[in-house]
């Protein structure tokens, strides 16, 4: 079902999903959702419509900091949990374990008697093989579909008449013929294809208009039907002005006896922001197609309508706007897919968002719950890393498995977490596997915290990188470039080996003269420079600094408006 490149390309779930299963003549709506909590304003527009859910937990692994959020999600709506322990033909499986670990979450989330007496089924989606028990497995999922209709409630539905007509829209797709989709579950009532229908939010105008064509979901497609009735999933065409939270309600008669619009999407409010603008370096405008001011602004909005816990907001500049969302990758995401549509961006450094509370009247500010599972003798510099980072010990102790793994549990600032994955793949060889997930929002811990404790190589002047200059710039650290590209004064061009910043000279030539140097027997390798991902590049930003987004490049730069203010100030 992840069909986009990003989620092939990272393994996680993006965007929720849809797809539909007729089981022994009963129909089986599934929706599949990120499990990522960057990503949580996709969980909660699509619980809205879900009557149980299955939680799919790893046979070996158990539930991670991630299945801790989406299961809290469900649990606070009522709602009854089908506990799938997949990958079973593991040979590391223990899913005796693994069971008594969700069991052991749930009552955490403070899970009701009804919800802790959850059937588990045991599973291997690799083989097709499910069963109630681990070692009897049946060679198909007719135990998963059985387990399926007896253990989730039905949806209730109060009525099927055409009046009574309740459809909250959940999610917005796109067609390049039908134009703008809502995808919505039918609460109570029924719609037809080509009636008169009205969208409409609690306090707010109607916005009327007719169906032009109505589809429900199957199998992984999906199919147009005439009908739909109460507690069957639609996507429906003919409304260009539809938005998430809007209430599909019937409008036949002028809509006198129209049911009345359900309450909005609740979505929690996003942690981190970040600032994307014009691209302005002096090597802008070389690749991209889509370069202005307003260009930008028509995308970020259009991605509102269906990113319910994105943010955009203008700022005091024209030409660069505030984009707020659920976390670092939550945006890191948006950026990549509008550098593959063929945006230039200027990006600045991601930084957390305050909040004041109105009770105690202290700022506070957004804290982290991460897990990281280490070998135990890289143990000790994961913990140096997070004590430097104001981070609070929650748990420690060895992993069961038996595998030599230790299992630290932390609880970090969201400012303290930025930049850290890559120090922490450093300091552990790249061993460490880490988990965050936002926890609260606490009383703001005092002083800075510092995410960097190296500076940066600067290039000193615009030009051409010569090998020759490379040869003097790599004694000074590690580069990001390589023989023939083209820099800029004040680009960043590497990390410098000292906790200041050092502005260097790649684009030197050597001085040809006709004597024969003494050393020109002598030659010097050059080190291969580092490749930065966009998630790196953006982890790396300190707060002068900048982030160049092309379509083949990325470039880091010093903040100009920065180094004017310091200049202004001396």
């Amino acid at each position: 079902m992840d069909n986009q490149d990003q989620e092939r390309e990272r393994g996680i779930t993006i965007l929720a999903k849809n797809l539909a299963v007729m089981r022994d003549g009963v129909k089986i709506n599934v929706m599949d959702t990120p499990g990522h909590a960057d990503f949580g304003g996709e969980v909660e527009r699509v619980l809205n419509m879900c009557d149980g859910v299955l939680l799919v937990v790893d046979s070996v692994e158990g539930p991670k900091p991630q299945t801790r959020f989406v299961l809290d999600k469900a649990l606070r709506r009522g709602m009854k949990v089908l506990v799938v322990v997949n990958k079973i033909d593991r040979p590391a499986a223990r899913p005796d374990y693994v069971v008594d670990k969700v069991f052991d979450l749930m009552m955490e989330l403070g899970a009701s008697d009804e919800q802790i007496d959850f059937t588990t089924v045991f599973a291997s989606g690799l083989q097709g093989t499910s069963g109630m028990e681990p070692d009897e497995l049946s060679s198909d999922m007719k135990p998963l579909f059985d387990a399926v209709k007896e253990c989730i409630d039905a949806p209730v539905v109060d009525s099927t008449e055409g009046n009574d007509l309740q459809c909250l829209v959940s999610n917005i797709d796109y067609d390049q013929f039908k134009g703008k989709m809502g995808i919505a579950r039918i609460t109570n009532g029924s719609v037809k294809a080509g009636q008169p229908v009205a969208l409409q939010q609690p306090g707010k105008p109607k916005k009327t208009g007719r169906l032009t064509s109505l589809f429900v979901f199957d199998n992984l497609g999906k199919k147009e039907v005439d009908m739909a009735s109460a507690g069957e999933i639609i996507m429906f065409s003919g409304l260009d002005d539809v938005e998430i939270g809007d209430t599909l309600l019937t409008n036949e008669g002028g809509g006198t006896d129209a049911a009345e619009p359900l309450p909005p999407i609740a979505v929690e409010q996003p942690t981190v922001r970040m600032t994307l603008g014009v691209n302005k370096s002096p090597l802008a405008g070389r690749e991209g197609k889509f370069l202005t001011s307003r260009m930008i602004r028509d995308r970020l909005f259009k991605e509102l309508d269906r990113n319910v816990a994105l943010k955009v907001e203008e700022t005091d500049s024209a030409d660069k706007y505030a984009v707020s969302g659920r976390g670092q990758l939550h945006l890191t995401v948006l950026i990549e897919t509008m550098r593959r549509e063929g945006f230039e961006l200027e990006v600045g450094p991601p930084v957390v968002i305050y909040k004041l509370n109105e009770e105690t009247g202290k700022e506070e500010e957004p804290f982290e719950s991460v897990e990281v599972r280490v070998p135990e003798e890289y143990s000790g510099g994961v913990i140096d890393l997070f004590n430097t980072r104001n981070g609070e010990l929650q748990d420690m102790g060895l992993d069961d498995g038996g595998e030599g793994m230790s299992v630290i549990k932390y609880l970090v600032p969201t400012r303290g977490m930025l930049g850290l994955r890559s120090e922490m793949l450093t300091a552990t060889r790249g061993t460490a596997i880490i988990d965050a997930v936002f926890d609260s929002y606490r009383p703001k811990i005092a002083g800075d915290i510092q995410n960097r404790d190296k500076g940066s190589l600067l290039a000193f002047e615009d030009g051409s990188v010569t090998t020759f200059g490379l040869e003097n710039a790599q004694t000074r650290g590690k580069l990001f470039i390589k023989a023939g590209e083209e820099t800029y004064k004040n680009m960043i061009i590497g990390i410098h080996q000292r906790p200041n910043d050092l502005a260097v000279n790649v684009c030197k030539t050597k001085q040809l003269t006709n004597m024969r140097s003494a050393t020109k027997g002598i030659t010097t390798g050059i080190t291969a420079p580092i490749e930065l991902s966009l998630d790196a590049c953006v982890e790396y930003l300190a707060s002068d600094e900048i982030l160049e987004v092309t379509p083949s490049v990325f470039r880091m730069a010093k903040n100009p408006d920065m180094n004017m203010k310091k200049k202004g100030k001396k």
